[in-house]
């Protein structure tokens, strides 16, 4: 199968699930088209079946704005002319699906048929696309799409409850390569960051003011006060100013590292003890998953897609937004050496269940459901 893929090439949760997918249905016989503005961080490897196709957008003195989406149809149209793509599968709703129902009624014009597979990831629903700006044309889009997924439960249910989606919503979760993110014995690392056999906590994202990370830094700050540890913030984005201020006030700059964007995440996580991930609202909760998979357990909270993936007791804890309190007493309990490695060992088992090898075929099938389905209607 032909397939165009089309995402944004961030290292945020929907940029890396559409890569990694790419990658895997590529090793799997598929050709795979990436179409965007620039090549993904994660699309790093040579394979034969993997293409790239970056849109040109033309600077004019008369738009204000570039018109990402217009020309973002227009490469879908020569992709699909030119390559003989099958099906277009979309991450992210705004302003993809769009542009991809704009790319197929081109298309149709032209006496070509082409499938439309919309995944949608979180803020796409929860946050962007309840702007009353925006809804209309993601309402339209998601009923006009031959298939639409969504990564968790929760975001099914709430893409229905804010929109008037009269479409079947399919749930298919993020996934994880076990054979990438694993235990690593990298001693010799956590040693240069926990010299004195501290205890080590990760936390990762993109520093938006929704991953509270404030949260994570007094979790850290308390913690530490009962058992020695260490930082680490991996990421970057408009929080991160504020967030080196905060550390500082408290007098536990030494204690915290900032790594920036880093696309060899699993490399921090290999050697940690603790993941926390205090954020206001996840639709799944990628970051947790690689966490998990690495063998260590999640203090989250309880939003979203987080307690589908998160077993509270089990691969560590959920608590309410902003229970600090809650967090702390919890981090604790996962840190005493005596439940720690319980609590790795289940990470992982929980992690396997959501391995690439379980959630690939899922969509294959999904993909040939939407082709017969055109198929039939034709």
């Amino acid at each position: 199968m032909k397939i165009g893929i089309v995402c944004y090439p961030t290292f945020g949760g929907s940029g890396v699930v559409a890569t990694e997918l790419g990658k895997a249905l590529a090793k799997n016989g598929h050709q795979i088209h990436f179409i965007t503005y620039q090549q993904p961080p994660r699309l790093d490897f040579f394979n034969e079946n993997v293409f790239y196709h970056e849109v040109n957008i033309p600077s004019y003195p008369l738009f204000q704005y570039a018109p990402y989406e217009s020309a973002l149809a227009s490469e879908m149209v020569n992709v699909v002319t030119n390559e003989n793509v099958d099906l277009l599968h979309v991450h992210y709703a705004i302003p993809h699906a769009s542009a991809a129902y704009m790319a197929k009624m081109i298309l149709r014009s032209q006496g070509r048929s082409v499938p439309v597979v919309t995944t949608l990831h979180g803020t796409d629903i929860t946050l962007v696309g309840k702007d009353a700006s925006y809804e209309p044309v993601v309402t339209f889009s998601i009923n006009e799409s031959d298939g639409v997924t969504a990564v968790s439960e929760d975001l099914r249910q709430d893409t229905y409850k804010h929109f008037k989606v009269h479409r079947d919503i399919e749930v298919i979760p993020n996934f994880i390569d076990l054979s990438r993110f694993k235990r690593q014995k990298k001693e010799h690392f956590k040693k240069a960051i926990c010299p004195n056999g501290e205890k080590l906590i990760v936390h990762t994202s993109n520093f938006r003011r929704v991953k509270r990370i404030d949260d994570a830094v007094m979790v850290f700050y308390h913690v530490q006060q009962q058992v020695p540890a260490k930082l680490l913030l991996v990421g970057d984005g408009p929080e991160r100013a504020r967030i080196e201020r905060l550390v500082r006030d408290l007098g536990i700059y030494d204690q915290v590292r900032f790594l920036g964007k880093m696309d060899a995440v699993e490399e921090v996580l290999s050697v940690a003890d603790l993941f926390l991930m205090p954020s206001e609202n996840e639709s799944f909760g990628l970051a947790a998953l690689e966490a998990m998979a690495c063998q260590v357990p999640v203090i989250s909270s309880n939003v979203g897609g987080l307690p589908e993936l998160n077993v509270n007791g089990v691969t560590g804890f959920l608590s309410n937004v902003g229970d600090v309190s809650d967090m702390v007493r919890n981090a604790l309990f996962v840190l005493d050496d005596a439940n720690l490695p319980a609590f790795q060992e289940n990470a992982l088992a929980r992690a396997t269940e959501f391995e690439l090898s379980r959630v690939l075929p899922r969509y294959e099938a999904h993909y040939e459901r939407v082709l017969q389905q055109v198929m039939d209607n034709v």
